[in-house]
């Protein structure tokens, strides 16, 4: 049941229920005039008959109330987030599951067409409506509309990550627009300190607050917590703690009560198994098709940069790999051909922070060069190390080895895993980001990879490429 905090999505979750209403309806009603055509038919059982198009409504309510019992309306996963999609596929393949069992208990003789159109199709729209949904509510929260206000508790350190983290991701909807914090005065990351940690229910009532959100810092205690959910029951606010765990993704977390004590379970980050196997094959696979696929292009371009300056097509350079093995990576070529000769007067002049050296201005990249960045086509020779087994198509950013040599500790960590074409870096900003957010993105990425994370990943990576100017590709 959706919580009463929420009543401003209402409107969009009853919008989200008729698009899916529509979603299962075509899929459905496709199936039917696909098999049987406008002919009434029937379905034989050994309790008699029943028309297909019996079969075809109650279907359709099955689905919805599968949708319901899947909380597939719960706004709290709204907007950000695979949790959405998992609980809409979650609930298409669990009636389908019941589907079978129900016809082989009592001997339906279903139309395997009808069955194998209804579902894929069903479930495909389903999440192309969710999809372009999600859009539009993404869009309203990135203008400061449709999101909850959050009023923060804990120690200013805490306060501050949970504020940036928060901003960091607006399509969460969660607007913070206030924090109680003891012992501080004024401002925390630029939200308003409105009192100590004993205040929050009377800012968090004064402020119409839909969330508390209390961090693991806070002096509240374990009676003081108990207390606040109890008073915040019945006045539509929600209660939120955020564990003194960061940058762990759901599918790592098991929670488990033990004698009304919640414990959190963090597992340990796999390298290796089943799906890393899956991973290297279907990576090879991928980059042969693509290599194939992307031939002409990739030779309109490499004439391009050949009737540019005569210069070689292909820029080679060495980069650190999977456990620090250096390789060469290929690129096709952007700037002059003494690029590297220059680089030492440049080096003063970088944008970026850290060991990585990025110059927005780059005097050595040719016209063609600048083009090809814009739309990342440069990458494309990419592919071969892809194919060859030294890159993934996604993973970490590959870096330089004077940049390992800066590493620190935790840095190392992202050469637990192959370096990718593209990854969270490449979709959260690229050159734009700071050395501190590009790390942190990329060990995200090492210790919580998942097949669906990488999908999500290429999808997003094809939308920001076809979005040049705003993808932070200089």
């Amino acid at each position: 049941m959706q919580h009463h905090a929420r009543r401003y999505l209402d409107p969009y979750l009853r919008a989200v229920r008729l698009v899916d209403l529509g979603a299962v309806v075509l899929g459905v009603g496709a199936a039917q005039l696909l098999r049987f055509g406008v002919e009434e038919r029937m379905l034989h059982s050994m309790y008699g008959t029943v028309s297909y198009l019996t079969v075809t409504i109650v279907l359709v309510v099955a689905w919805m109330l599968s949708l319901q019992l899947h909380k597939a309306y719960d706004g709290r996963l709204a907007g950000h987030g695979v949790q959405e999609y998992r609980q809409v596929f979650s609930a298409t393949t669990s009636l389908f599951a019941i589907l079978a069992i129900v016809a082989f208990a009592f001997k339906l003789d279903f139309a395997r067409g009808y069955v194998l159109v209804a579902f894929p199709l069903g479930a495909v729209l389903l999440l192309v409506g969710r999809y372009l949904a999600r859009r539009w509510l993404v869009v309203q929260r990135r203008l400061g509309r449709l999101s909850d206000r959050v009023l923060l508790v804990g120690d200013r350190d805490h306060v501050a990550s949970l504020v940036v983290a928060l901003r960091r991701t607006p399509d969460a909807g969660y607007n913070v627009v206030g924090a109680c914090v003891d012992n501080a005065r004024g401002e925390v990351e630029g939200v308003p300190v409105l009192g100590p940690e004993s205040d929050v229910l009377v800012r968090a009532m004064e402020h119409d607050v839909d969330v508390v959100a209390v961090s693991s810092s806070a002096g509240l205690g374990q009676v003081g917590l108990r207390r606040l959910g109890w008073a915040l029951e019945g006045r539509d606010v929600d209660l939120v703690v955020a564990p003194g765990i960061m940058d762990v993704a759901g599918p790592r977390v098991l929670t488990r009560p033990v004698q009304g004590l919640p414990l959190i379970h963090v597992e340990a980050p796999d390298f290796s198994g089943p799906h890393l196997v899956l991973k290297n094959v279907c990576d090879r696979i991928a980059a042969l098709f693509l290599l194939v696929l992307l031939a002409p292009l990739m030779l309109v371009v490499a004439v391009c940069v050949k009737l540019e300056d005569g210069g070689p097509v292909l820029f080679r350079q060495s980069r650190v790999g999977h456990e620090g093995r250096t390789f060469s990576m290929w690129k096709f070529r952007s700037m002059v051909v003494d690029a590297e000769d220059q680089l030492p007067r440049l080096i003063g002049l970088s944008d970026a922070s850290g060991p990585l050296f990025k110059l927005r201005s780059d005097p050595r990249v040719t016209r063609t060069g600048s083009i090809i960045r814009k739309f990342s086509l440069d990458e494309l020779p990419q592919l071969v190390n892809v194919l060859r087994g030294e890159m993934s198509l996604v993973g970490p950013r590959p870096p330089l080895p004077r940049e390992v040599a800066a590493y620190e500790t935790a840095a190392r960590r992202r050469l637990l895993v192959k370096p990718g074409m593209t990854g969270l870096w490449q979709i959260n900003g690229r050159s734009d980001l700071s050395w501190d957010e590009a790390v942190r993105l990329d060990l995200y990425y090492v210790e919580n990879w998942t097949p669906l994370l990488d999908v999500m990943i290429l999808w997003r990576t094809l939308q920001v490429v076809l979005r040049p100017g705003g993808n932070g590709a200089y």
